[in-house]
């Protein structure tokens, strides 16, 4: 069994029927109950614990020392390649973070 999954433009459906079931936002990543930023071209390695992310915008309100929630997922961002700040004009606004690796803690409670 591949315990690999690349989602982005097409997520598996099981994993979209996880988040549309605790009302969550497919590319959406949250603190406290909120959103907090936009991921897209997710990695999820099961095997090694871990999620990429190739990019992650609109970032500002992401506190990152601290746990997110992605899908069913409870993540901790560990690495951040590259960080930039778009101008406000530009379609992703705020904060645009590329290269973002995650622990992946463990799943939400049902």
């Amino acid at each position: 069994m591949n315990e690999t999954t690349q989602t982005g433009s097409n997520p598996a459906q099981a994993t979209d029927r996880t988040a549309a079931q605790k009302g969550r936002e497919h590319d959406a990543l949250y603190q406290k109950g909120r959103v907090v930023a936009r991921v897209s071209d997710e990695l999820i390695d099961l095997k090694t614990k871990e999620i990429c992310f190739g990019e992650v915008r609109n970032s500002d309100d992401l506190m990152i020392p601290e746990e997110c929630e992605f899908r069913e997922y409870r993540i901790l961002i560990q690495k951040i390649a590259f960080a930039t700040n778009i101008q406000r004009g530009e379609e992703h606004k705020g904060r645009v973070l590329r290269g973002v690796t995650c622990d992946l803690l463990g799943y939400l409670a049902s």
